[in-house]
């Protein structure tokens, strides 16, 4: 009497883990582009970026012992910090700066300069999307950079 094994067919682990994976990626990305996220994503992330090459400006100022300068031109949705580094600002984002007028090196462009010893000329980038918004401010004296939601409207 031989005696035959009978194969039992069915989904490998591997199989199913790839299936939910795929189910839970979709879900995220369909929820996202029905709550407007990718621009709320891009408002945040923006926002986060500049205050960082805030940061980066500060800091290279202090190490080099030389003033250092950081520049955003709303109108042409452009930043640049020292070193090369530059950025765009997404386009359904709109920038708005305020800083000392003296910097500016025209009527569209908007600098916080950081000095040696880690105080700035101070200023304030706020980076808004419809309804929502968020500010990095520069204080003068110290030159503590600061990232929070803001309200749109103000």
């Amino acid at each position: 009497m031989s005696h035959r094994i009978a194969r039992v067919r069915g989904f490998s682990l591997l199989e199913v883990l790839l299936v939910v994976g795929l189910i839970a990626v979709t879900g995220v990305l369909a929820a996202a582009a029905m709550s407007g996220g990718f621009d709320r994503i891009a408002l945040q992330s923006t926002s986060k970026t500049i205050a960082a090459q805030l940061r980066y400006t500060r800091a290279q100022a202090i190490s080099t012992g030389a003033p250092q300068r950081f520049v955003i031109d709303p109108q042409a949705r452009t930043w640049q910090a020292p070193n090369g580094r530059h950025g765009t600002i997404p386009e359904p984002l709109a920038v708005e700066f305020t800083g000392a007028r003296e910097l500016q090196s025209s009527d569209s462009e908007g600098a916080i300069l950081f000095f040696a010893d880690g105080a700035a000329t101070g200023g304030r980038v706020r980076v808004l999307l419809r309804d929502a918004a968020w500010q990095v401010d520069v204080a003068w004296l110290t030159g503590e950079v600061r990232l929070s939601r803001a309200n749109a409207t103000e």
